[in-house]
Parts: C-alpha cells; sequence; structure tokens
C-alpha cells in the first residue's frame, strides 16, 4: 500500500494542476475581449517606437469603435508562438477552378496573328496584352485575404470614396477590368464616383473607345467620369487634377492596370473614419504580367535605400506576435505610391503632391516622409487586398528624355531631408549641379505645417534604417530588428522536386542537354544522343519549374530558351506537360513551346508555335 502513496498524490495533483489550468484559461479567454483582436484596436507609442512627444503633431486617436469593428468566432488564441501563429496564418488562396488551365489557353500562341499581338503588346504596354484581351472583365480571382480578415465586419458609417485613377496609353481591356472590378467588389454606399484622367495618351483611338464604352453601359457611365488633360502633366500633376474634381470624403489613388479583391475597400475607409491623418495601404497581390495569374503577396512593409529607391522590406521583429496583428495596421515608413487612401481634405491640407515633380518617380517617398514628419500616420492594412500588374519595364518615360526620377528625387531630399540629403549627393554624385526647380513653396509648406525634422522620422519611423555611418554592431543590430526569411517560405531556397526525367523529342533518340556546362548561365540548349547523363537530367518542381541537373532553371528566351538562375516567380521559368510522351512542354510567359526546325544531333531548342506537332513533342523518360 505505501508503495502506491506516491503514485496516487501524484495523480491527485495532476489533476489539481489540470483544474487549475482549465479554469485560469477560461478567465483568460473570458476576459479577453473579441475587440483585442480588432483590426484598430490601440497601439501604444512604446510599441510602436514613437516618443510622447510625437504625438503632438495630429495625436491620432485610439480605437473607440469595438461596438463596430468585432470579430465573428475568432479561431486562434492571442498568446500562441508567433512562428506558430506565421505559419497558421499564412494565405493560401484558394484559386478558381479551372483557374490555372484556363489561364494556359488564353495565353498559348496559337498563330503569327497572336505572336504579332503578344510581341507588340510586350513592346507598348510590358505585358501579355494576348492573355488581358481574353479575360473577362468580371473574372473572379483568389481571395487572399487570411481567415481572421474574413471574420471582421465593419460599421456601415464609412465615408465614401472618389477612386482616382490616372493613365497614359494603357491596354483599353486591361484599364476596362480595373474600372469593372472595382464595380463588382465595391459596396454602392461607399462608392462616390471613379474618375479617370488620361494624361494626353496618343495611343490611337483610346480616349474615343473608351468614351464609347463608358456611354454605351449604363452602370458605368453612372459611376464613372473620364476627364483628359490638355497636354502631358506626368502621375503627380494628373492626379492632383483627378483630386482637386472629387467629392467623395475619401480618396483612394489605384493605379490603371490593378484588380480589387472582395472586402478591399471597407478596411481603409474604416481607418480613415478613425482619425483623418490616417493614410491607409493596401496589401499589393501580385498580377503575373505574362499569365495575369493573380497571387497573395506576404505581409512585408515599406522601406527605401540611400539611392532614394523605394523597396519592399521585412517587417520588425515581433510584429506578428498575436492573432490580432494579423487584422491591424502595419506600421509602414513609406508606400510604393501607387495604391493608397486618405481624407480628401488632408490631402489638401497637406499640401497634396509636389507640382514641381515631373512625370513619374519619387513623390511616394516625398507624400511618406511629409505624412510621418507632418503629423500623420501610414499603415499598411492587412485585410485590403488589391492585385497589380508588375509590368517588365515603365513602358514610357519624360517625352523629352529627361531622368525625371532624378530630378524629382533632388526635390525631396532637398526639401524634406536636411543634412541625410548628404548620403543620397553621394550614391548619386551626378545629381550635383542638377537644376532640380524651386523648391521655395515646399520649404514654406514645411514650416507652416510645423513638421518635424528628418532626424526624427530616421529615430522614431524608421530606426531600422541603414546608416552609410554606422559600424559593424549597428548594422548587425538593425539587421537582427527585422525577420528573418525563415518565416516566409516564398524566400525559400529549398526547392520541392516532384518528377526527373529526360527530354527526348518524340520518335527520336535525341534528347534535351545544355550546350555547355550545367553550371554556366545563359546556355543554350541542344539535342543530343540520349545518355543517362547529369547534362540531361530534368527535375520537376511544385512551381513547375524544369531545373537541369538541380542547378538552373530553363527559362524562355526568344528566339531560344536558356538557362538561369532560379528565381521562384513562375512566368518565364513556368512549363507546362501533359505527364506523359507525345506532349509538348509549354511555356506559360512566352506562349509557346519548345521545339527544334530539325530532328539532328546539334539542333538548337527554339521556343515554338504549339500548333506543329512534328517537332515539338517531347517524350518524358524516366
Amino acid at each position: 500500500m505505501n508503495l502506491n502513496k506516491p503514485f496516487f498524490y501524484g495523480i491527485c495533483f495532476a489533476s489539481v494542476t489540470w483544474a487549475i489550468s482549465l479554469y485560469l484559461f477560461w478567465q483568460l479567454s473570458k476576459s479577453a475581449s473579441f475587440d483585442s483582436l480588432t483590426p484598430y484596436s490601440s497601439i501604444s507609442t512604446q510599441q510602436e517606437g514613437l516618443h510622447d512627444n510625437s504625438l503632438s503633431h495630429g495625436e491620432y486617436e485610439k480605437a473607440n469603435h469595438a461596438k463596430d469593428n468585432v470579430l465573428k468566432k475568432p479561431n486562434h488564441n492571442n498568446y500562441v508562438n508567433s512562428e506558430k501563429l506565421i505559419k497558421e496564418l499564412q494565405v493560401v488562396a484558394q484559386k478558381p477552378k479551372g483557374h490555372d488551365q484556363v489561364l494556359t489557353d488564353l495565353g498559348m500562341v496559337k498563330t503569327l496573328g497572336d505572336q504579332k499581338i503578344r510581341d507588340e503588346g510586350h513592346k507598348i504596354h510590358a505585358f501579355n496584352v494576348l492573355v488581358s484581351n481574353k479575360l473577362s472583365f468580371h473574372r473572379e480571382i483568389p481571395d487572399t485575404r487570411n481567415n481572421l480578415c474574413k471574420d471582421v465586419v465593419y460599421s456601415k458609417d464609412l465615408p465614401a470614396a472618389s477612386i482616382i485613377i490616372c493613365f497614359y496609353n494603357e491596354h483599353l481591356p486591361t484599364l476596362l477590368r480595373t474600372i469593372h472590378s472595382i464595380l463588382d467588389r465595391t459596396p454602392s454606399e461607399y462608392l462616390e464616383e471613379i474618375i479617370l484622367i488620361d494624361d494626353y495618351s496618343d495611343l490611337h483611338d483610346l480616349h474615343s473607345n473608351l468614351t464609347k464604352y463608358i456611354n454605351e453601359n449604363k452602370e458605368v457611365k453612372r459611376r464613372v467620369t473620364l476627364l483628359k488633360t490638355e497636354r502631358r502633366e506626368g502621375l503627380i500633376r494628373a492626379r492632383m487634377f483627378g483630386a482637386r474634381k472629387a467629392t467623395g470624403e475619401a480618396l483612394i489613388f489605384l493605379d490603371s492596370h490593378i484588380e480589387v479583391n472582395v472586402g478591399w475597400i471597407q478596411p481603409l475607409l474604416a481607418r480613415i473614419k478613425e482619425n483623418r491623418t490616417n493614410v491607409a495601404i493596401p496589401v499589393i497581390d501580385i498580377i503575373n504580367a505574362d499569365t495575369f495569374t493573380y497571387t497573395s503577396s506576404p505581409l512585408v512593409r515599406g522601406g527605401f535605400n540611400w539611392g532614394l529607391h523605394f523597396k519592399w522590406e521585412n517587417l520588425p521583429t515581433g510584429t506578428l506576435s498575436k492573432a490580432k496583428d494579423f487584422v491591424k495596421p502595419i506600421k509602414s515608413p513609406t508606400m510604393a505610391g501607387g495604391l493608397f487612401a486618405m481624407d480628401r481634405n488632408y490631402f489638401v491640407d497637406l499640401g497634396e503632391y509636389d507640382a514641381g515633380m515631373d512625370i513619374w518617380g519619387g513623390e511616394n517617398l516625398e507624400i511618406s516622409f511629409r505624412i510621418w514628419m507632418c503629423g500623420g500616420r501610414l499603415d499598411i492594412i492587412p485585410c485590403s487586398r488589391v492585385g497589380h500588374v508588375f509590368r517588365h519595364r515603365r513602358p514610357y518615360g519624360d517625352p523629352d528624355g529627361k531622368d525625371t526620377m532624378l530630378r524629382n528625387s533632388l526635390r525631396v531630399a532637398h526639401v524634406w531631408m536636411d543634412d541625410y540629403k548628404d548620403y543620397f549627393l553621394q550614391q548619386r554624385p551626378d545629381a550635383k549641379g542638377l537644376n532640380y526647380g524651386d523648391v521655395t513653396g515646399r520649404i514654406a509648406l514645411r514650416r507652416r505645417l510645423k513638421c518635424y525634422d528628418f532626424d526624427w522620422y530616421i529615430k522614431h519611423v524608421y530606426p531600422e534604417l541603414a546608416l552609410p555611418s554606422d559600424n559593424e554592431e549597428r548594422l548587425k543590430n538593425k539587421w537582427a530588428a527585422l525577420e528573418q526569411d525563415k518565416f516566409q517560405p516564398w524566400h525559400s531556397r529549398k526547392r520541392n522536386y516532384i518528377d526527373q526525367y529526360q527530354l527526348k523529342l518524340t520518335n527520336t533518340s535525341l534528347c534535351v542537354q545544355s550546350n555547355k556546362d550545367i553550371k554556366t548561365k545563359g546556355s543554350l540548349l541542344i539535342l543530343r544522343s540520349c545518355l543517362r547523363a547529369k547534362n540531361q537530367l530534368w527535375y520537376e518542381t511544385d512551381k513547375s519549374e524544369l531545373v537541369l541537373g538541380q542547378l538552373l532553371c530553363l527559362q524562355s528566351g526568344q528566339p531560344s530558351p536558356y538557362l538561369y538562375k532560379c528565381h521562384e516567380m513562375g512566368g518565364n521559368q513556368e512549363w507546362k506537360h501533359k505527364g506523359e510522351n507525345k506532349t509538348p512542354v509549354y511555356n506559360i510567359a512566352a506562349g509557346t513551346c519548345l521545339g527544334v526546325d530539325k530532328p539532328k544531333i546539334g539542333a538548337v531548342i527554339m521556343m515554338k508555335l504549339c500548333t506543329d506537332p512534328s517537332l515539338n513533342m517531347w517524350d518524358l523518360v524516366r
């Protein structure tokens, strides 16, 4: 009997411990109100790295609308490991049925006419117009919000928005899809108007065809106003022109090649309603320029380098430590500039844009610095998502050939950056002596708004920014202050191989291999007699990449594909086949297939029309 006492006492002790633990957990759950998981609950100045005196220029209101914005059925405990949370709340959007196959079929170049449309479209617009021409203006896209966002209920009493879209020589079907995505996915009570600004486009019939479409569609005509500038103004002044015509309480600036997602506008407007000095940015999802595939983007924030180029970067460590952090605004030092929302009167009071800037470039950093330094806040809103076509290049520049990015950046540096402008001038010595125009009006604006200096911005808004004067220890500390890529699988270099085979030209004994060794980037592909050798062995990944010898990826090119470093972004490295013999090997981005001119040793692999079955069919030899 004595031998069982310890066992008996252990059972009793464990039972009491579990009972106490369950009681405490129940009390914690009971006391943790749902508004602790609302997107805009109070953010302490200590958490945000702001000193108390930073609030004197536009102290933002604490979230006092918990009764309006509540979560139904919160599914996650509020106090769990942050890495586990990030994995659990990672967006895994369900694509519409047949989504990939539809885009694959639409992008296939079947005729020389298709090839001409595609090539000319890339030259003018820098994306695949062949696919865009065939897509519905009302196409279904995946909902990329995390599950917590889907449970948020917003107040119905939100400001109505004027949406400003400026364009120059935009592809008409892409622009119309932009308009219809807004009309389809925006509750009418929050949409005051859509104002289109044609910045003096010279693309043949664009303005007249757009005018005709608007006039022939009642719902579009009721909501959309089309204006045209009298001369080429550039994005900056064209936006000011549109904003001055707007009547909505809020302004939302969008690019002309976007698609808004479900529930996109309410989180932005709710943020503005909290405080007129809040500026809200949606998460910018990716619409692939080659395939128009819509995919989710990770939660990152905006920064910049000392060349004054915008960059995306990981969030500060601990930003996503609780479930509510996945719906709360995320402080961002800068914005990309293409998509954001703000109170209309605040936009005016803050000085609109710098009208002395030309065409494009630098305006995003200028307004970002001004918002923070002059009393506002700039936040990314996780529950608002808008897809954007990330073009391969800017298809246009200044009509006079000037470097407007450099000129505009000089205006930013001389108005807002104080002594820190020297870091920019060290990066761009070619900027010294360049005429950047008269900035006295913008300097007077800064004085009138009683803005903080740039040193305050660096210390309180962007302390993680590496300075050229930082020593090694400080640089290491700043790097450690940002989340590392281990939390973000889209940055992972580990590939998941799902198949391996040789590519043999059907009805021959010839296989595809590199014309050089498998380590040389840029190597072309040729036909050689089939051997079970490393330079003929292709490894297929779960991202539809073809990796030769597990080193370099097959990348489409004109006229021939070649080996290149795997970039994991699909497009020109994404290949499709039937998974069996006698299959074409089709590249999503190019719209064409692997083929040869003649079936002979040494023949160079080309990108060919997929409709020629004799020279572009392949056997997968496993």
